[in-house]
C-alpha cells in the first residue's frame, strides 16, 4: 500500500473515531445552505471594494477600524477532528518538502498555521481555483459546474479554526499571530473578504506596496511588521516577483518558559552528528512527566500553560532523525499521545531560540502546484482585477526558556533517587507543540544545531 493511501485511511479512521458513534461527513458540516447561498450570490452582485492605504502612511484607515470592532460570533465546534487532521496530513506534506530543500538545518512550521493561510485564500477564490484549494485543504475535489450547495463555506470553518488555534499569553507563555495582506497600489479588493479574516485576538493589517522595486518593498514590509512589535532578525523578501500584485505574510510568536527549570552554569555537549559537537546552553528540570520509549522514540509531554503542552522526541538505539520524521508524514500526533505514563524523570534540554521564515510558494512548486495561486487563478471574490500571487511569507519566531535563569546550578551538585530516569537531550529531536483541549498540532519541527537561529 502507498504512503499516500496509508495516510488517507488512517485520516478517515481518526475522523470516524472522532463523530463520536455517529459519523457525519464533514462536508456537510461546513457546506452551504440555501439561505447562505443566496447570500453569497447577494456578495457576488454587489461586492463592496476599497484601495488599501500606501504602507508608509501613518493614518490608521477606516477600513481597519471596522474590522477591529466587529462583533465576534461564537463559532461551532463540530468538525473540529476533521480539521485538525486535515491541518496536520497538510502540514506533513509541507514538511516533507521542506526536509528536501533544507537538509541538516532546523525546521519548524505550523500546520494548522498553513492551513488557515490557504483556507484564507479559498475564501477569496472562485471556479477551479476553489476546487484546487479545497481538494488542497482535504475536502473532495468539487466541479464548478455544480451549485452552491455543493460546496464548502469557508466562513464555516474560518472561525473554528481560530478557535482551536486562539493565541494565548499568560506569565508563561506568549503566543501571538500576526496576518498581513500586502497589494499593489490602486487594486481594489473586497471588502466583505477582508472583514471576515479579522478576529478579535489576531492582528490583521492591509496595506498597499509597490512590488516593482523588489528591494524596497521587502525593506518596507520588514519594517511595518517590526513595527507591529513582530521580532524578525532575516527577510525573505528580497527576491519579490516584481509581476506580483498579491502578498500574504503570516508571522506568529511562541515564547515558553519550561517551569521549575535551571539554567547550567556550564554549556553542555551538543552533538549535531556522529562526528560534530558544540557547546551550548543547557537547562535541567526534575520533576513528574509523562513518557514513553516507543517506535525507536524517547517521548516527553510538559506541560507549558493551562491550555499548551509541548511534546519532546529523541530517537534512541542510534537511530538517526529520519525514521522519526517518516512517522509524523504517516501517523497522526494522537500515537504519539497514547500509552504515555508519568514517571520522575531529571531532563536536561537545550535553551531554544530560533526563527524559520519560508515562501509556501515554494514548496506548492515543489508539490507540483505552481499555478494554484498564480496569474491564472481565479480570485473573483477577493478583487476585482486578476491576481498574481507569487509569495506566501510563513514565519515562526520559537523560543524555549529556563524558569529560573538566575539560579544557575552546577550539573554535578545534585543527587537524584535511583527511580528517576535521566534524559538529556544532546543530539538532534523533534518537538511538537500541542494545543491541550482539542489537541491540535499548533507546531512541528527538529532541531539540529541549537545555536542555528535560523
Amino acid at each position: 500500500m502507498s504512503p499516500g493511501v496509508s495516510l488517507l485511511c488512517i485520516l478517515v479512521g481518526v475522523i470516524t473515531v472522532g463523530c463520536d458513534r455517529v459519523y457525519v461527513h464533514p462536508f456537510r458540516l461546513f457546506a452551504y445552505n440555501q439561505e447562505s447561498c443566496k447570500e453569497l450570490e447577494d456578495k457576488e452582485r454587489l461586492v463592496k471594494t476599497f484601495v488599501p492605504v500606501s504602507i508608509e502612511s501613518p493614518i490608521t484607515p477606516a477600513y481597519e477600524e471596522s474590522i477591529r470592532n466587529k462583533s465576534e460570533v461564537e463559532p461551532e465546534v463540530s468538525g473540529v477532528n476533521f480539521l485538525k487532521d486535515s491541518a496536520y496530513v497538510l502540514g506533513a506534506r509541507f514538511y516533507r518538502e521542506l526536509v528536501k530543500v533544507h537538509p541538516g538545518e532546523n525546521i519548524l512550521l505550523s500546520p494548522i498555521n498553513i492551513y488557515q493561510t490557504f483556507l484564507i485564500f479559498y475564501l477569496g477564490a472562485s471556479g477551479h481555483t476553489a476546487s484546487e484549494l479545497l481538494s488542497l485543504l482535504g475536502f473532495d475535489s468539487l466541479s464548478i459546474s455544480q451549485d452552491c450547495t455543493s460546496k464548502i463555506d469557508g466562513h464555516k470553518v474560518l472561525p473554528v479554526l481560530t478557535t482551536i488555534s486562539s493565541p494565548y499569553e499568560a506569565e508563561e507563555l506568549l503566543f501571538s499571530k500576526l496576518f498581513c495582506l500586502f497589494s499593489a497600489p490602486n487594486i481594489h479588493l473586497s471588502e466583505p473578504f477582508v472583514h471576515d479574516l479579522a478576529f478579535a485576538d489576531i492582528n490583521f493589517y492591509v496595506r498597499a506596496v509597490d512590488f516593482t522595486n523588489p528591494t524596497r518593498a521587502g525593506e518596507q514590509i520588514d519594517a511595518f511588521v517590526k513595527s507591529k512589535n513582530t521580532p524578525t532578525s532575516r527577510s525573505l523578501l528580497t527576491d519579490i516577483d516584481p509581476a506580483s500584485n498579491l502578498l500574504f505574510a503570516s508571522y506568529t510568536q511562541f515564547k515558553a518558559t519550561v517551569k521549575g527549570a535551571s539554567l547550567l552554569r556550564e554549556p553542555q555537549e551538543f552533538w549535531i552528528d556522529s562526528e560534530t559537537k558544540i557547546s551550548v546552553p543547557m537547562m535541567r528540570v526534575t520533576g513528574n512527566f509523562e513518557h514513553k520509549f516507543d517506535n525507536n522514540l524517547s517521548v516527553i509531554k510538559i506541560a507549558v500553560s493551562e491550555h499548551v503542552f509541548l511534546l519532546l522526541l529523541q530517537p534512541i538505539n542510534n537511530e538517526d532523525l529520519s525514521g522519526a520524521e517518516a512517522q509524523y508524514s504517516l501517523l497522526p500526533t494522537y500515537i504519539w499521545l497514547q500509552k504515555l505514563s508519568w514517571r520522575q524523570i531529571k531532563l536536561t534540554l537545550p535553551r531554544l531560540s530560533f526563527e524559520s521564515i519560508y515562501n509556501l510558494q515554494d514548496s506548492l512548486n515543489t508539490l507540483g502546484l505552481s499555478e494554484l495561486l498564480g496569474k491564472r487563478a481565479n480570485f473573483s471574490m477577493m478583487s476585482d482585477v486578476p491576481l498574481n500571487v507569487r509569495e506566501i511569507v510563513n514565519q515562526q519566531l520559537f523560543e524555549l526558556h529556563p524558569g529560573e535563569a538566575d539560579k544557575a546550578e552546577n550539573p554535578t551538585e545534585q543527587s537524584e533517587d535511583i527511580e528517576t530516569l535521566s534524559i538529556t537531550l544532546d543530539k538532534p529531536f523533534l518537538l511538537a507543540v500541542h494545543e491541550k483541549e482539542s489537541s491540535t498540532l499548533l507546531y512541528f519541527g527538529r532541531v539540529i544545531n541549537p545555536l542555528q537561529r535560523t
